[in-house]
């Protein structure tokens, strides 16, 4: 038998080749499973397929890929009942890559084309290459359909391998792997079945795995999404759900199509019903598993953009190339048409059941604060978005859309309002709101983490300006307010001029306005520069120095502002500093000096309590 071993050189650089494949191709060494199955399914198929014109290709009916560990010998055996190799397939399928040398490995897949790298990356066969990273040797028999001749291809990944005859009883390809000191592993059946249903669940070839002796199937093989809704059941969405994310509620929406044309897909994504127990805002990926026949390759493609990270699902193309690692996928038209399909879908299943008021208030109140991020995010997708919006507002309860503030807005008013900050029940009740509920005009209340940035992305709105009622020379005199116009105050002018002397390194301006009500005083931002809510990121965020200074207004209608302007000018710069600090409370933040607020606040109820009543 020895005669009839014939013995290949791979070339100079095998140590090379192998060391790209083994380091540089995959991220994670249980991958050579996925790409050994992945080829034993293929032969399968390609055995299928010549079983359409003739006979004698049929598959034998209780085909499969088989999975087989033997710890004893340490050999884990995957076979298959496919199409098989002859002689020289072995030799050019198995040792294609080896004869090119890494040099030209590299070189090919530089000087090609991008469309040309998945064909010339098939050609080189780097898949199987994967088992050297477990195995120290590895064999394949393989005995090719229509032929009576089995052969055996052997190699220790050291300068060479073999070939000769070999021994198969029917068609078909066994790989033995001998698996290294450090692979004890994949020789555990818990360990293979969970990679089998990790990679390769949903592929349609039955998947078994050998325990005791006794063949386990590790598989589904049914991929839910490549089936007609018609034929699934919403218990069967539900089921496939709660499997896909470790979910125990229902889902909000399911979105399941296949898409036909020049880019062939089926999606099957899911909206959930209620939030996650991770917190999405910490997770800034999309998570939709991308299948390519059926074979699980990653959750990492960014199928959605970040925005849209609340949908889970699976989307499955036969049309999408890979690059040679199969984890990393290559920036290929066709996957940019997937990705801008897939998003599409979504937005329009959103904006249809908004529409509809199916429920959508209970998934606003979830996912709400994620959607927004499309608005400053995704200039594209802008005016897709903001119909989907949806607020809480001073005029109106529950939740209203741009749409509907537009049509309640005033005669002559050119302006949508909102107010933002931290606290939701705060918003309620700001000072900032005095003056636009005594005109009728109302305001959104905003209070998510991202609110601070998204209205000047989006700008306008049905051609109406989005306006913070924050920002400083807002001219409302055209709306006529309760109350009429404010009586003069005697030496109301000389206490303005005091106070923005006293605050000078503190504020850019002090003056009068007629926005205010019942307070004495509030903050308002330079009509160019950021909002206050912005103003107040900056400032956390250490970067002080690019929010500003706010402008102090006054209530010229207020009693303690009348009682101020007449006290005696040697008052007004502890005056002063008690209105900065109380404005800054009205708004959310903290007196600049808390113990000595607190302590002329006790001194001044002291005082109060000691004065004679009349």
């Amino acid at each position: 038998m020895s005669e009839t071993i014939e013995r290949h050189e791979f070339g100079a650089e095998v140590g090379r080749l192998l060391d790209l494949v083994v380091h540089a191709l995959y991220s994670d060494r249980e991958i050579f499973l996925r790409e050994l199955v992945a080829n034993a399914a293929d032969a399968m198929d390609r055995r299928r397929f010549e079983a359409l014109t003739s006979e004698s290709s049929a598959l034998p009916p209780d085909a499969k890929v088989r999975i087989a560990p033997d710890k004893e010998a340490r050999t884990l055996t995957i076979s298959d009942a496919g199409i098989g190799m002859a002689k020289d397939d072995l030799a050019s399928s198995l040792g294609t890559i080896a004869r090119s040398g890494t040099r030209a490995f590299s070189q090919t897949l530089e000087s090609a084309k991008a469309e040309d790298r998945p064909s010339l990356i098939g050609q080189f066969g780097v898949g199987f290459y994967s088992a050297f990273m477990v195995a120290d040797r590895v064999t394949v028999t393989s005995r090719k359909v229509g032929s009576d001749e089995a052969w055996t291809w052997a190699s220790e990944g050291q300068g060479s391998y073999t070939l000769e005859p070999g021994t198969r009883a029917e068609p078909g390809t066994n790989i033995v792997l001998h698996m290294k000191e450090d692979a004890d592993e994949y020789l555990e059946p818990y360990r293979l079945d969970h990679l089998v249903r990790k990679w390769a669940d949903f592929i349609t070839v039955p998947v078994a795995i050998v325990r005791d002796g006794k063949d386990e199937a590790a598989n589904q093989g049914t991929a839910l999404w490549r089936k007609s809704k018609s034929e699934i059941s919403e218990e069967q969405y539900t089921e496939f759900y709660h499997a896909l994310g470790m979910n125990f509620d229902k889902p909000w929406a399911t979105l399941h199509w296949r898409a036909e044309g020049q880019l062939e897909f089926s999606a099957l994504l899911f909206v959930p019903g209620s939030k996650p127990f991770q917190p999405i805002e910490n997770e800034r990926q999309s998570k939709v598993r991308l299948h390519v026949r059926r074979m699980f390759i990653t959750d990492e493609a960014e199928l959605l953009p970040s925005w849209l990270r609340f949908v889970q699902g699976v989307v499955d193309t036969e049309d999408l190339p890979l690059n040679v690692s199969r984890e990393m996928l290559q920036s290929t038209p066709a996957l940019a048409r997937i990705r801008k399909a897939v998003t599409g879908r979504v937005i329009t299943e959103l904006t249809n059941r908004a529409k509809k008021g199916e429920d959508y208030e209970a998934f606003w109140e979830n996912f709400g604060p994620v959607l927004k991020e499309g608005i400053y995010e995704d200039f594209e997708r802008r005016s897709e978005i903001a119909p989907l919006l949806r607020f809480r507002s001073s005029a109106v309860e529950g939740w209203t859309s741009l749409a509907d503030y537009v049509s309640r807005m005033k005669d002559g008013q050119e302006a949508i309002y909102y107010l933002v900050a931290d606290d939701a029940e705060a918003l309620k009740s700001s000072a900032q709101l005095e003056g636009f509920r005594a005109r009728g005009l109302e305001v959104l209340l905003l209070s998510d983490h991202v609110d601070a940035f998204w209205p000047d992305q989006l700008g306008a709105f049905e051609e109406k300006k989005l306006q913070s009622v924050t920002k400083g020379g807002l001219d409302l005199s055209k709306f006529a307010a309760e109350g009429g116009e404010a009586e003069a105050v005697e030496g109301l002018d000389a206490f303005v001029a005091a106070v923005k002397t006293a605050l000078a390194d503190e504020v850019a301006d002090v003056r009068v306005t007629d926005r205010l009500v019942d307070s004495a005083v509030v903050l308002s931002a330079g009509g160019a520069g950021p909002d206050l809510q912005m103003q107040r990121l900056l400032r956390r965020a250490g970067r002080a120095g690019g929010a500003g200074k706010p402008t102090l207004e006054i209530n010229p209608r207020h009693a303690l502002i009348r009682t101020l302007a007449a006290s005696p000018e040697s008052q007004v710069p502890e005056s002063a500093g008690m209105l900065l600090d109380l404005a800054r409370i009205q708004d959310g933040d903290s007196p600049r000096d808390p113990a000595a607020f607190a302590r002329k606040v006790a001194s001044a109820l002291a005082e109060a309590s000691q004065t004679p009543k009349e």
